[in-house]
């Protein structure tokens, strides 16, 4: 490394630049190519580190979301799920309703997509820096049951409420008893009109009651305030997880 390339390594560091130093070089020959100006290579410069930085941030929050996976609106296969509307999905990644405090609930029997759009939703606000949260219904319950007990809830709780976005993934998948269904309303009643949920679930609004072993004015409750601000996507057809088998013929649709 010779004196000006020491020189602006320190500079970087200085300003928090860190990427510059690397960038410097092929910039610069590229600069030389085209015969941009030095305002031209500044932009590009500047430009090139700032995409650096998104990306490294973009990398941090999803990893801290914890995802089970990394999917993206791009790779949903709309084609196969035509019940959903294209439009409105893309609209959503825009994540306008993050800023909003609103919530998207996705509806569906399994293996539709419902989880492939919540954290394509969720990836798509981690690029624009907001923090994420992802967590089933189950483990959200079970979590904050555990910190009541071991006398840490309130701490655990704001793991739950501080995130821009909180998702909230099989809600329904297995019965809630009364005192994980408080639990699950404790979570939706501080983030109500504070900040955004996405929510799935294979029960319709119908069967809320059902999940909450039979509550119905506790699924009413929790239903009231995450529908007052909200988005539905119902989606119908068949399973997306099952249709490459059933064209090899390893499973087959009974006869009707």
């Amino acid at each position: 490394m010779n004196l000006s390339e020491e020189r602006l390594a320190h500079f970087a560091e200085k300003l928090r630049l860190p990427d510059v130093p690397a960038l410097v070089p092929p910039l610069a020959q590229e600069a030389a190519e085209r015969e941009w100006s030095f305002a031209d290579f500044a932009e590009a410069l500047l430009q090139a580190q700032s995409d650096a930085s998104d990306a490294r941030a973009c990398d941090t929050l999803q990893r801290l979301a914890g995802f089970p996976a990394r999917k993206s609106i791009e790779e949903f296969d709309f084609s196969f799920q035509q019940s959903i509307n294209k439009k409105q999905v893309t609209e959503l990644a825009s994540c306008a309703f993050v800023e909003r405090a609103e919530n998207v609930i996705l509806l569906g029997p399994p293996g539709v997509g419902k989880t492939h759009l919540a954290i394509a939703l969720g990836v798509e606000a981690s690029r624009r820096r907001l923090s994420v949260k992802f967590t089933t219904a189950a483990r959200l319950v079970a979590s904050l049951a555990e910190a009541r007990t071991a006398g840490t809830f309130s701490r655990r709780l704001m793991g739950f409420v501080r995130p821009s976005l909180l998702i909230v993934d099989e809600v329904g998948f297995l019965p809630l008893d009364a005192g994980e269904a408080s639990l699950l309303f404790e979570v939706v009643c501080r983030r109500y009109e504070r900040s955004s949920i996405v929510l799935t679930s294979n029960k319709s609004y119908g069967e809320w009651g059902e999940v909450f072993s039979g509550d119905t004015v506790i699924a009413t409750a929790i239903l009231d305030r995450l529908l007052h601000h909200s988005t539905t996507i119902s989606i119908k057809g068949e399973s997306y997880r099952l249709k490459d088998k059933k064209k090899a013929g390893i499973v087959t649709v009974p006869a009707r």
